[in-house]
């Protein structure tokens, strides 16, 4: 069965926000022949300038029926015509799912695709994004996420998280598996991880807070209250916890969780070591502990990321 699958893009689109997915199908196609026949479209198609000044040949929008329409996201205001003339387009057009990367969200909801769904974008975008469509169920940690028909997904990267998502519905986790491999992307990474543990990994919006993660993650294993995290940053806890916050966008307790979690995961698929050891090392204490959180920022116990690891 092929799937005939529209990826569209405007004038300022960002080139990795269809690169990436491109690839994804391009290579699950290598894995089962005759899946995915792609299009690369835009309004009134020809030469498309990407943001970074590169350009890609497309062909106009489509008719239709498709199967899978992913619309890019990027400078998507560069062109008011070329915006108006896609959100117009997606509000007649036939197609079984209809999916966005990063910015491609306000296409979707201009055409009122995403009224009374959940939905996501790239962080640095959910604040103007959450006032511009308040119908709209804004879900700003996602790195994707699926409601019904319609799939949405945060900035840049998670195009490829997105795009194996719907590789992995279309012919199964094994497939979904080889073209990560193949991508050499560690492992499809699941919608519900925060997009935000790249924000408190760099310190911040601004990196303020960068030699303090980097001494969080040295030290997982110990107690790391808001006070003694206030204290390594001489800040009173009140003034550090508003901070660290706005600087990374989740609170400092939830920062150190993503740490532990993402410490005790690489040591879950790539060691041998006991979970006992695991969780006292990345700082839960105990296995039944970390496997909770597991199983509410992955949806998977450790042994299951384990198994999946190894194959």
């Amino acid at each position: 069965m092929r799937r005939s699958t529209a990826l569209v893009i405007l004038p300022g689109f960002q080139l990795l926000d269809a690169a990436g997915p491109t690839s994804a199908f391009e290579i699950a196609e290598r894995f089962r022949p005759g899946s995915y026949e792609l299009a690369l479209m835009a309004p009134d198609g020809g030469q498309v300038e990407s943001s970074s000044g590169l350009r890609l040949s497309a062909g106009p929008l489509g008719d239709g029926p498709f199967d899978t329409v992913l619309v890019s996201g990027g400078d998507i205001v560069r062109s008011r015509p070329a915006m108006e003339a896609t959100v117009a387009w997606l509000r007649r057009v036939e197609a079984r799912r209809t999916a966005s990367v990063c910015s491609g969200a306000y296409l979707l909801a201009m055409a009122g695709l995403l009224d009374g769904r959940r939905a996501t974008t790239h962080w640095e975008r959910t604040d103007d994004f959450a006032r511009r469509y308040p119908r709209v169920k804004l879900d700003a940690e996602r790195i994707f996420i699926r409601d019904g028909d319609v799939w949405t997904s945060a900035g840049i990267s998670a195009g490829i998280d997105l795009a194996l998502a719907l590789v992995e519905d279309d012919l199964g986790p094994a497939v979904a598996r080889r073209t990560a491999q193949q991508l050499v992307v560690h492992q499809r990474r699941p919608g519900g991880q925060s997009q935000f543990s790249g924000l408190v990994e760099l310190g911040g919006r601004t990196g303020r807070f960068v030699e303090l993660v980097e001494w969080m993650r040295a030290h997982l294993a110990q107690p790391l209250t808001v006070d003694r995290l206030a204290d390594r940053a001489a800040m009173s806890p009140r003034n550090f916890a508003r901070a660290f916050t706005a600087e990374t966008g989740t609170t400092p307790a939830k920062a150190v969780e993503r740490l532990r979690l993402e410490a005790a995961r690489l040591a879950v698929e790539t060691t041998h070591a006991p979970l006992d050891r695991i969780a006292e090392a990345s700082g839960f204490g105990d296995p039944g502990r970390m496997r909770h959180a597991f199983l509410r920022s992955f949806g998977h116990p450790p042994q299951a990321l384990r198994r999946a690891g190894r194959k």
